[in-house]
């Protein structure tokens, strides 16, 4: 029998508008930051937060109810008992909407973030001056190991875009805004639980929005930064992401593959991008002097091609181990 939910605190109160959701897992200490930040937000908007522990051993909610009984701002922390990144979000926005029925927007930030003090006044106001229906900011790292900071130009620490402005598709939620109405838009769950252990959740929703017409805008001065501990600095770690990021794109372009020769010509542009890749490893290292920034392509390319043949990492899984 499934394990229900569980309203562990809340002060949720009618009238609010934007809502805040944080996923959390295992990273207490970070959570606390990550709320002292949202505690100090500079807007004129009234707004909630909706918090989801999403570990069995119950690592967070101390920290979570903590701050919610000392914190003027409206809050909710519950249990999603099904692990899993894209349970914990389909948690919290399912939260967000039900417990606050007048949130037109949601925000989301991860628990190993912090948001700059215009943060949410700055995601707010590019959505209303764009009237987009999703809008993304971009996620700066902090390294732990200062020396490491020439790795902010590595794709996996690297934002999308540079400039304020509409873009065609934003790819991570660690700091998006989604308005209520992209929910009626697509399917249920939010996130596809196919992506739950492999990640990459975000991205297909985000794709599947891009589909269905769905509009995107970029809000560069809404700032957030991400702490980078010295384990995803390491030359594995940043392979593996590679890997990942390749089985993801492959899965999703999977996904809408209806016949035999469209899965084969999926196959044949995944096995050509290997070759390719080298060419890019090449010009990059040419660009960027460094070995781990330049073997990105590569590591994606093989990640597709191994997912292609039925094999792709869970790292998700593998940590809830």
């Amino acid at each position: 029998m499934t394990e229900l939910r569980e309203i562990i605190f809340t002060s949720a109160q009618p009238g609010i508008e934007i809502v805040v959701c944080v996923p959390a897992f295992r990273r207490p200490e970070h959570l606390r930051r990550t709320l002292a930040s949202l505690q100090q937000q500079q807007t004129s908007h009234r707004f909630g937060i909706v918090i989801v522990e999403n570990d069995a051993g119950r690592t967070s909610i101390a920290e979570a109810t903590r701050f919610l009984e000392r914190s003027d701002i409206p809050g909710i922390c519950i249990t999603e008992p099904q692990q899993g990144n894209c349970h914990a979000i389909n948690a919290a926005f399912e939260t967000a909407m039900t417990q606050f029925p007048d949130a037109a927007m949601l925000l989301m930030i991860d628990d190993d973030e912090i948001a700059a003090p215009t943060w949410l006044q700055a995601m707010v106001d590019a959505a209303q001056r764009s009237d987009a229906d999703i809008v993304g900011g971009p996620v700066f790292p902090q390294f732990d190991d200062a020396s490491k900071d020439d790795l902010s130009r590595h794709p996996a620490f690297r934002p999308a875009y540079v400039a304020s402005g509409p873009v065609a598709i934003i790819y991570g939620s660690g700091n998006c805004l989604i308005r209520r109405r992209v929910f009626a838009t697509l399917a249920q769950p939010s996130f596809d639980l196919r992506f739950n252990f492999l990640g990459g959740g975000d991205t297909d929703f985000f794709t599947r929005s891009q589909r269905a017409g769905l509009t995107f805008y970029w809000a560069a001065d809404a700032v957030i930064t991400e702490t980078v501990p010295e384990t995803r600095t390491q030359p594995g770690w940043l392979a593996a992401r590679g890997l990942r990021i390749g089985a993801i794109n492959f899965q999703i372009r999977a996904k809408v593959t209806r016949t035999p020769l469209q899965r084969t010509v999926l196959l044949m542009r995944v096995m050509a991008t290997l070759p390719l890749s080298l060419w890019r490893a090449a010009r990059i290292a040419l660009r960027e002097r460094k070995l781990l920034i330049a073997m990105h392509p590569v590591a994606v390319a093989v990640g597709g091609a191994l997912a292609a043949v039925g094999i792709e990492p869970q790292p998700y899984k593998a940590k809830l181990a």
